[in-house]
Formats: C-alpha cells, sequence, structure tokens
C-alpha cells in the first residue's frame, strides 16, 4: 500500500460564537448519524471541550471520499456560513495515517 492508498484523517477545532453555540451543537450533532452511512467514511467523531470548543476527528477511506462529504448540501451549506457561527477561523488537519486502520490494509497471501 502506496502512502497515497492510505486513509485521510481529518482533526479540527471549532470556536462558536457565544450567541451561536446551541445552534453549532445542533449543526454539528445532526451531521454524525448521515456521515458515518457515507461511503468512505471510516470513523466521525464530534467532541465539545469544557470551554465549548468542539473538536471533529474524521477518518476516509481516501480523497476521493472526503471530497464527495465535502460536497455534500447540509455541510456546504454549513461551510459557506462558518463564519456567521464561529468567533475565528477553524483550525483545521489534515494528514495521511501511516498507522495500518482495520479493513484497509490488503489480506495476506
Amino acid at each position: 500500500m502506496t502512502h497515497t492508498d492510505r486513509p485521510i484523517a481529518l482533526y479540527g477545532f471549532l470556536r462558536p460564537r457565544p450567541e451561536r453555540a446551541d445552534e453549532v451543537r445542533r449543526i454539528l450533532s445532526a451531521f454524525v448519524g448521515p456521515t458515518r452511512q457515507e461511503p468512505g467514511n471510516l470513523e466521525y467523531h464530534l467532541h465539545e471541550h469544557e470551554d465549548g470548543t468542539f473538536f471533529l476527528y474524521e477518518v476516509w477511506r481516501s480523497q476521493e471520499d472526503l471530497d464527495r462529504h465535502n460536497a455534500t448540501p447540509p455541510l456546504r451549506a454549513f461551510l459557506e456560513n462558518l463564519s456567521t457561527f464561529l468567533a475565528e477561523a477553524p483550525e483545521g488537519h489534515f494528514d495521511t495515517m501511516l498507522s495500518p486502520y482495520p479493513d484497509t490494509e490488503p489480506a495476506a497471501a
């Protein structure tokens, strides 16, 4: 398996405007179930820190799967209006996983 054939991990921090925190929580929470059903999604987790910061952790089988997810209408609508929801720009990281991921490694011969 080449480096580019490995799953893509995305993780980031979103700090909502205080007056929009409940709305952001509802929106992000509503993404969890449908996203986990999308082809190529291996993991999708939403966390909330005690200071109100949201942390997202996603793992996708491929960049193509992540791109398809990012094109979904509900996510596009949220991302297009991100500055109205957040107190500051999101902090996001995209990385290729180096450790093996269950069910993505080729079977042993």
